[in-house]
C-alpha cells in the first residue's frame, strides 16, 4: 500500500494538515511516536487532575461571526469546524508588569493603546505609527528573510521600557532568536496577542484534541499513535518510504514533518552537505505548575508577563534557570460560563532554562533540582500576583524542564520555538520532504494549525 501523504507528528500542525488533505481525498496517514496526540499542546493526569501540557491561552480570539480574515476565521473554514464547536473563552486581562510600571491589556486593542497614552504619551504617536506598520506589513510571505525586529520597532519607538514591555510578551510566546524576532513573526504576534487576544476552550486543549482527531477520521484520514519513524528512505532526491521503530516500511508519494527541521533531517538517510552548520534552536524554559486548594479569589490576571530587572533579556541564560522574567498563567481567569468545567485551580510559571546544564546531571540531583526550581518559581508567583500565602496553598506541583520537552517532543536542545532559522516555504533538500508547524515558523495554536494547513495547500493539494 502507498500513501499520498506520510504526516510525522500528530501535533497540532500535523493534524491540521491531515484534515486539509483528507478533506480532498487524499490517502493520509498520521504517525504519532506516543500514545497521545497535541506533541507540546497535550494533557496529562497526575494525582488525579487533568493538566494541560503547553496551553496557557490560545491567541488570535475572534468572537463568531468576525471578520472573515481573521486569522481563526481562516483556520476554522479550512478545517470545516464551527466556531461554537471549540466553546472559546475570553480573557478577563493580562499584564505586563516591569519595574515601576504596568500595561494591562485585554481583547480590546483600545485598552492597549490607552494605556501606553497614559504612561508613555510621548510616545503614542510612534506606536499608532507601529501599529499602522504592522496591520499592513505582508508578515504570511513565504519567501521572506529575517529582518530585525529590534531596528523597525527603535525607529518608531523611542522609550527603551516601553520597547521591552512589547517585546517580552511576543518573545516568550514565539521567539527562538536571542533578544530579537524576525520582523514578521513579531508582526504575526503582535496581531495574535495584542490585537486579537487570548482565549481557551472551555474544556482545554482535549476539546480541540478531541475535535481535530474526529475530524481525521470522518474524512478517511489515518492516524497511528505508539508508531515512531526511525528513517526516512530517498532514492534520486524523492523520499520513497519511511522505516518505523518497528521495522515496518511505509510507502509515500510525499512527507509532511512536523518535527523540526533538524529533527527531520537527523532522519533522513542522505542528509545535506551543510547539516552540521544548521543553527540548532537554544531557548528553552522551566514551568512549574502548583494545583492551588481552592480558585485565587480576587485575583483576575490570565497571564502576567514580568521582568524584574533593569533592561529585559531573553537569552539562553547562563545558570540552569533565569527568574529575572517570566510568565505567570492563571487558566482559571478566563471568562468562563456557569456551565462550564473549568480547569483545577492552578498558578503556572515559566522562567528561560539552559538545557545543557538540565541536560548533564544526574538522577538524584536533577529531582533535586527540579524541586529547587519550583520553589523559587512559585515565590516569583506569588510576588507578582501579590496573592497572600499562594506557596502555603499549593497542593501539588509538577514542573516540565527542557529534558522533559526533549522526551516528550523530540525537540532538540528542549528547545519549543525550534531553529533560529525557519524554513517559511517549507522546503527541504528532498523533493517531497516538506516541514510545517514549530520550524516553518508559525508558532502559537493557531499559527501551528495554519502551518500544517499552509504547506499542505501549497505542497500538496497543487
Amino acid at each position: 500500500m502507498e500513501y499520498d501523504c506520510i504526516i510525522i507528528g500528530g501535533g497540532l500542525s500535523g493534524l491540521a494538515a491531515g484534515i486539509r488533505l483528507s478533506h480532498f481525498g487524499k490517502k493520509t496517514c498520521i504517525l504519532e511516536k506516543h500514545s497521545l496526540l497535541g506533541g507540546l499542546n497535550s494533557f496529562y493526569t497526575k494525582g488525579g487532575y487533568e493538566i494541560d501540557s503547553g496551553l496557557h491561552a490560545m491567541t488570535n480570539f475572534t468572537t463568531k461571526g468576525g471578520p472573515k480574515s481573521a486569522p481563526l476565521a481562516k483556520l476554522l473554514r479550512q478545517l470545516r469546524i464551527q466556531h461554537d464547536e471549540l466553546e472559546l473563552r475570553e480573557q478577563k486581562h493580562s499584564l505586563v508588569s516591569f519595574p515601576g510600571v504596568s500595561l494591562k491589556f485585554t481583547n480590546d486593542f483600545e485598552f492597549l493603546k490607552s494605556g501606553i497614552q497614559d504612561k508613555f504619551k510621548d510616545d503614542l504617536e510612534g506606536f499608532v505609527k507601529l501599529d499602522k506598520l504592522l496591520s499592513s506589513y505582508d508578515s504570511l510571505n513565504l519567501s521572506s528573510h529575517f529582518v530585525s525586529a529590534r531596528k523597525i520597532v527603535s525607529e518608531h519607538i523611542r522609550s527603551p521600557l516601553l520597547a521591552d514591555m512589547l517585546f517580552c510578551p511576543l518573545m516568550y510566546y514565539g521567539s527562538a532568536v536571542e533578544d530579537d524576532m524576525d520582523f514578521a513573526q513579531f508582526a504575526i504576534m503582535y496581531q495574535s496577542i495584542f490585537k486579537e487576544g487570548f482565549c481557551r476552550p472551555a474544556g482545554g486543549i482535549r476539546t480541540l484534541l478531541d475535535i481535530l482527531e474526529k475530524r481525521i477520521t470522518e474524512s478517511g484520514g489515518e492516524i497511528r499513535r505508539n508508531c515512531e519513524v526511525r528513517k526516512i528512505i530517498s532514492k534520486d532526491g524523492q523520499a520513497q518510504a519511511v522505516e518505523l521503530k518497528s521495522g515496518e516500511a511505509l510507502y509515500t508519494r510525499n512527507i509532511l514533518s512536523s518535527a523540526g527541521y533538524v529533527e527531520t533531517l537527523s532522519l533522513c538517510d542522505r542528509k545535506p552537505a551543510d547539516f552540521t552548520e544548521i543553527p540548532r534552536g537554544q531557548m528553552a524554559f522551566v514551568e512549574t505548575v502548583g494545583l492551588l486548594d481552592s480558585p485565587l479569589a480576587g485575583y483576575e490576571s490570565a497571564i502576567i508577563f514580568f521582568n524584574s530587572s533593569e533592561k529585559f533579556h531573553y537569552q539562553n541564560p547562563l545558570d540552569e534557570i533565569d527568574c529575572r522574567s517570566g510568565v505567570v498563567c492563571c487558566p482559571n481567569n478566563f471568562q468562563y460560563l456557569p456551565s462550564d468545567t473549568p480547569p483545577a485551580p492552578m498558578i503556572r510559571i515559566t522562567v528561560l532554562a539552559n538545557n545543557r546544564l538540565w541536560s548533564e546531571f544526574p538522577h538524584d540531583e536533577y529531582k533535586k533540582l527540579k524541586k529547587d526550581c519550583s520553589t523559587r518559581t512559585l515565590s516569583i508567583a506569588a510576588k507578582f500576583t501579590g496573592v497572600p500565602g499562594l506557596t502555603e496553598r499549593i497542593k501539588l506541583i509538577d514542573t516540565f524542564t527542557p529534558r522533559t520537552i526533549t522526551r516528550y517532543t523530540g525537540h532538540i536542545n528542549g528547545a519549543v520555538y525550534g531553529c533560529p532559522g525557519k524554513i517559511k516555504d517549507g522546503r527541504t533538500h528532498i523533493g517531497n520532504l516538506f516541514l510545517c508547524g514549530t520550524d516553518q515558523g508559525f508558532l502559537g495554536i493557531t499559527g501551528s494549525m495554519l502551518s500544517g494547513i499552509s504547506i499542505a495547500n501549497l505542497h500538496l493539494l497543487k
